[in-house]
């Protein structure tokens, strides 16, 4: 017997307040891009669903649906169904969806009834209508919002001032890169798609709470190979920078602890300690390598012997404080350069330069950001 099982449109609730969901899509959708705290556990495999897509060009909707009823069926149907049952058990507030919130996600829907008594709702029009509305309100958002940029050279602790105020956008953690070549995590970036959905529905968070200045790190049109929606980084480009001001050796501290003692630890977190370290010694070799013609054949040379001597040094004696000499070297004589050039052309929408505690009490003062 088919119900009229419930549907939801209210979009806007469902992001603002995380909820949970299940995305009964086939896997090689959900890579293509998804919504944060969804969970992929498919009604078709991907397989299936191409078979399924054939019959329905070849034969029509019903034939299309006969066939899928015959591939889904008996224990291959009940793992599925105690799939989405476990799922709501964790989760009992989720919500499901499929790409257009047709058959598949009314199957499931219906499916999970049957088995369980308990109604779920699913998105009305699926993924693809809350994925429209993500990118309309990213345009929205972006109207609202008055960014004010924070810049500042290489390894200047622009993420942890990022760190101690509300109003704000943290790009890089958003789009899981550290944003300059050495960026790179242990894990890979996400879609760009799932980026600008999270991105999206991080704006939303913070024009919910009516907060209009937003300090945001000053960035270049990519970070790491996702690029920021042309939309967010036109406004960007035009709005007023504040540089964060620090020492030489305040920066070498700052980059040391980032990319030799936090990367360290994830690298070795995801694959153990000893392949973890050779991932992580083998990316920073890899991120001086892609920077050899912008520094010269002597001054590459000159870096990756230092980095060697470093790295050999660690493994021998566990003592991890070598690398600040090349982190030095290339912080003052490759990253600087390239800021000063950079900034030169941005001068004249700079209205403060200043010490970390300093900047925070130029944003309280001028723009009441907390």
């Amino acid at each position: 017997m088919h119900m009229d099982l419930p549907q939801t449109d209210d979009y806007r609730s469902i992001l603002l307040n995380d909820t949970p969901l299940l995305d009964v899509r086939a896997p090689v959708e959900f890579t293509q891009g998804a919504f944060p705290f969804a969970e992929n556990f498919p009604l078709l495999d991907n397989r299936e669903r191409e078979e399924i897509g054939i019959r329905y060009k070849e034969r029509g909707q019903d034939e299309a649906i006969r066939l899928g009823h015959k591939l889904v069926q008996g224990e291959i149907k009940s793992q599925r169904i105690s799939y989405w049952q476990n799922f709501f058990e964790r989760n009992p507030q989720g919500v499901l969806y499929c790409f257009r919130g047709g058959m598949r996600s009314k199957i499931s829907q219906q499916w999970i009834y049957e088995q369980t008594g308990s109604i779920f709702p699913r998105i009305k029009g699926g993924y693809k209508a809350m994925r429209r509305f993500l990118i309309d309100e990213l345009k929205t958002s972006t109207e609202y919002i008055k960014p004010i940029m924070l810049g500042g050279r290489t390894g200047i602790g622009k993420t942890i001032l990022l760190g101690k105020l509300k109003q704000q956008i943290d790009l890089e953690g958003i789009y899981h890169h550290r944003g300059s070549v050495f960026g790179k995590h242990a894990t890979p970036q996400q879609s760009q798609i799932d980026i600008e959905n999270r991105l999206s529905i991080e704006l939303l968070k913070l024009r919910n709470k009516e907060y209009s200045h937003i300090v945001i790190e000053d960035e270049g049109t990519s970070i790491g190979s996702r690029s920021i929606p042309d939309v967010l980084f036109n406004k960007m480009k035009q709005s007023p920078l504040i540089v964060l001001e620090a020492s030489v050796d305040e920066r070498i501290n700052i980059t040391f602890q980032e990319y030799i003692i936090e990367s360290l630890a994830e690298h070795q977190l995801h694959h153990g300690d000893e392949e973890g370290f050779e991932s992580w010694a083998e990316q920073l070799q890899t991120s001086i390598d892609k920077i050899q013609r912008r520094l010269g054949g002597a001054r590459h040379k000159e870096l990756k012997a230092l980095l060697s001597d470093a790295i050999s040094l660690q493994l021998s004696t566990g003592n991890t404080e070598h690398h600040k000499e090349w982190i030095k070297l290339l912080l003052v004589d490759y990253y600087d350069p390239m800021y000063d050039f950079q900034t030169a052309k941005k001068e004249d929408r700079v209205v403060f330069r200043g010490q970390k505690n300093d900047v925070l009490a130029y944003l309280q003062s001028h723009y009441r950001i907390t």
